[in-house]
């Protein structure tokens, strides 16, 4: 590839994809080669860019990204200067990325680069997001089974049914994934929030093969609980982000029902004999009202903070002459 066409690979790339390694230096020559061959076989081969994020490998990783991509001008290595996990890194990724659409994956070759031209050509369809769905998953029941249990319940509190969630292998045009809020350990729930931009979302079946070396570095148990919580935070979002005030409002519905039953209580308690210190209910109910009217208060807050990033007021100035 001679230099002007390396520079107009690096400018104006049609396809970016993105691929997160943490200490995966065996993997990535074979990678490199498979995404070489799926580029090279695409209509556009020279509009491509491979992005590689080296998240704080410490097994000569790194080494072998710049190996390939002295190699390849569409190769680019990022390194990050500690481990800080698969999402932040998959998004410094897709921060850098320069093609108009993206490609996310993982890099330990369980992902097929083959697939990303079918993925390419279901974008074309009209789709902002396409999903990759293992549908013949060759991990152990023990990553399976809990796996399908969680792509359940994250469709069922988001409202976006998917069959995997999970798979790192999607497609993206770049202007609905790169206003679509990325941090913590959200990438599983990237076509969720891209609701939040209303995109258009798909799955596709796509191939997946057995871990060729090593062991899985970002999947561990001990995430399970911290999955469960980032579910509740995307549905928060999906559902009351424009709207928090609703939120709070059924937070303090059911304070408010509380305490009306335990002022109930209260009552009996003065006129009749209850389990419990009448005194000691009166306490509990007014902390109950408080707490209440806190919540709608807290409320009202988002929703000003709300409306101030939107421009609210600003925007119902009318201006114009004297």
């Amino acid at each position: 590839m001679d230099a002007a066409a390396s520079a107009r690979v690096m400018t104006m790339a049609a396809v970016s994809v993105v691929v997160p390694v943490y200490n995966e230096r065996e993997s990535v020559p074979q990678l490199y080669t498979e995404l070489a061959a799926a580029a090279d076989a695409h209509p556009d081969a020279r509009d491509w860019e491979f992005v590689f994020v080296d998240d704080g490998s410490r097994d000569g990783t790194w080494e072998a990204l710049v190996d390939v991509q002295r190699r390849d001008a569409r190769v680019r290595a990022i390194r990050l200067k500690r481990n800080f996990g698969q999402t932040p890194a998959m998004a410094c990724g897709i921060d850098a990325a320069r093609g108009e659409l993206i490609v996310t994956m993982d890099g330990d070759l369980q992902n097929d680069p083959a697939d990303i031209p079918r993925l390419l050509a279901t974008l074309d369809e009209g789709y902002d997001v396409v999903c990759g769905w293992r549908y013949r998953r060759q991990d152990a029941l023990s990553r399976t089974i809990p796996s399908k249990i969680a792509n359940r319940l994250i469709g069922w509190l988001t409202g976006v049914a998917l069959h995997d969630y999970g798979c790192s292998l999607k497609a993206y045009r770049a202007a609905a994934i790169k206003r679509t809020p990325l941090y913590a350990d959200l990438h599983r729930f990237i076509p969720a929030m891209s609701t939040l931009t209303g995109a258009a979302i798909t799955e596709l079946k796509v191939n997946h093969r057995a871990r060729a070396h090593g062991r899985t570095k970002y999947t561990t148990l001990a995430r399970t609980w911290r999955v469960a919580l980032d579910m509740l935070t995307v549905a928060l979002l999906i559902k009351f982000a424009q709207r928090p005030l609703r939120f709070f409002g059924l937070l303090a519905l059911g304070v408010v029902a509380a305490t009306a039953a335990g002022l109930l209580q209260v009552w009996h308690g003065y006129v009749g004999p209850v389990g419990f210190i009448p005194q000691v209910g009166a306490g509990v109910v007014l902390l109950g009202i408080w707490l209440a009217g806190h919540l709608v208060v807290v409320g009202w807050v988002a929703e000003l903070c709300l409306a101030t990033a939107h421009g609210g007021p600003a925007r119902m100035v009318a201006s114009g002459g004297d």
